[in-house]
């Protein structure tokens, strides 16, 4: 059962999403907060396998909140529960540390597996999202180092959008898993990638991998 810690304004719409998530028996969520401000106090008494993160919120957003969480615990998973038009927070999201993002919208089913992926290590984007990110990454000021990658590292590259892991990229492609775990920190630095979620809007953007 995977632990989570629902950030978000609205109490109805908090209570409504702990109910539907407590009644599918996978998720159990151990604490709720209405603002950055309230959630990073939990963290001091709670460990999450996963939150779920709004944008916009009093106080302090979920920009800021996402950035000072993962100050304080590096290892923390924060999936993005967005609305239409939050498009223009998309790139500070990612930039602060964000896993993925799920429409609220979305169906409880797609939400589980988000949770799921995220909390083994992976990202997340609902398709219809993943395309006004792109369009909203698209519009930000930056310089394509795509030609930087070799092309071993463009492979690598693709494989991790892809979700594989260290160890199964170091078994697919024959090589050793420290060469692997080097190459894999050339790309995210050659890209100006934070996380696997930037990585894989700088692989779109550069036409590395399709939708």
């Amino acid at each position: 059962m995977y632990s989570v810690i629902i950030v978000d304004d609205h109490k109805m719409f908090r209570e409504s999403l702990k109910k539907m998530l407590h009644m599918e028996g996978l998720v159990k969520v151990i604490a709720e907060a209405s603002n950055g401000k309230e959630f990073l106090n939990l963290l001091s008494s709670h460990q999450p396998d996963v939150v779920l993160m709004d944008i916009s919120m009093p106080e302090m957003d979920g920009v800021e909140a996402t950035r000072m969480g993962i100050e304080l615990i590096p290892d923390l998973k924060v999936l993005t529960l967005s609305s239409f038009g939050d498009e223009r927070y998309y790139y500070s999201m990612i930039e602060s540390g964000v896993k993925g993002f799920v429409l609220k919208s979305s169906g409880i089913h797609e939400l589980l597996q988000a949770i799921e992926e995220v909390s083994a290590g992976g990202s997340w984007f609902s398709n219809e999202l993943l395309r006004k990110v792109i369009s909203s990454i698209g519009k930000t000021p930056g310089e394509s180092k795509r030609e930087t990658l070799s092309e071993r590292e463009v492979e690598i590259l693709k494989l991790v959008c892809e979700g594989y892991s260290t160890e199964q990229i170091a078994r697919d492609l024959s090589l050793e898993f420290d060469d692997v775990l080097m190459m894999k920190e050339g790309v995210l630095h050659k890209t100006s990638s934070a996380n696997t979620a930037a990585l894989v809007m700088y692989a779109i953007r550069n036409s590395l991998i399709e939708i």
